[in-house]
């Protein structure tokens, strides 16, 4: 059994606040400090220097987090192994995803993983693609799921499924009638595009510097922190913007946005999942196995 006395060091390590500890391990703030107390007795010097009301670590507790990490990782891989041998699924599985994939392209993944496995513990973080290699760099996670790869050379990247990038507009956009635009009309429209860091916009810029296109070519009217917002902003302006086809299914269906091909141009990506590198088999593997053919199903 883990000593709960690590967790505790690790989740006050990673939150550097003793009072965000407890209400995520649900036990009390003197708890709290009783455990790392204990532990500063046990190896005799302090983890965290004290200053007022903020913490940080000392040496001594940066090297026990290095090795609380390591063991909390080979705990995990226990669980998982020691299930598998009873022909169980059971264990738990920290994902975090870039904020495309984790609002309109892992939910139904997860809701069918949950029906045959509900003895997995799963949590689900989001932020953009840069955000989710280094959670799983910090080890805050077991997987990743990004739009896009920066071939770090800790992280292995592999394809899970396929993505399009494509020009939207409101239905009753002046442009809304016609199935195409040129990419001379392109650079005149108001765009609004995602945030530095997104890799949808790496992907965008790319794919227009394939054309003979710069990001600084278009009208770009602003950007936006995720999807959702870009949506609802093109519900009350004239602007386009370029989205995942997944984010777009329902609006399609319900005939409020409009896709438009540009001539010439077409944004095709892959998702892909991330790992640390060397890290062994485990759940993580058998979650993204699901999740390739659900799509090959699909």
């Amino acid at each position: 059994m883990l000593d709960f006395r690590l967790n505790v060091f690790y989740t006050v390590a990673k939150r550097l606040s003793f009072t965000k500890a407890a209400a995520e391990l649900y036990v009390t703030q003197p708890a709290v400090t009783k455990h790392i107390q204990e532990l500063e007795h046990q190896f005799g010097t302090a983890l965290f220097d004290r200053r007022g009301n903020q913490i940080s670590l000392t040496t001594a507790g940066n090297v026990l987090l290095g090795h609380a990490e390591t063991i909390m990782g080979v705990y995990r891989q226990l669980e998982f192994d020691m299930n598998a041998l009873k022909g169980e699924s059971g264990g738990t599985l920290r994902v975090g995803a870039s904020t495309t994939v984790a609002q309109y392209v892992i939910p139904p993944v997860l809701a069918r993983f949950r029906e045959q496995s509900a003895d997995v513990a799963i949590s689900l973080v989001s932020g953009n693609t840069e955000q989710v290699e280094q959670q799983l760099l910090n080890n805050d996670i077991d997987l990743g799921l990004v739009e896009g790869r920066t071939h770090h050379s800790d992280i292995r990247y592999t394809s899970f499924v396929k993505d399009e990038l494509v020009l939207i507009c409101r239905a009753d956009h002046p442009l809304a009638d016609r199935d195409e635009i040129t990419l001379a009309e392109l650079r005149t429209v108001p765009i609004v595009l995602r945030e530095r860091g997104s890799g949808s916009l790496e992907v965008i810029e790319h794919a227009l510097r394939g054309v003979g296109l710069k990001l600084t070519d278009l009208t770009i009217d602003m950007h936006l922190g995720s999807t959702e917002s870009i949506k609802s902003y093109l519900g009350s302006s004239r602007c386009m913007a370029f989205v995942s086809v997944f984010a777009v299914q329902h609006e399609l269906q319900a005939g409020s946005l409009k896709i438009l091909d540009v001539q010439g141009l077409s944004i095709q990506r892959d998702f892909y999942s991330i790992q640390l590198q060397g890290v062994s088999e485990g759940l993580a593997d058998t979650f993204m196995r699901f999740a390739r053919q659900h799509y090959r199903r699909g």
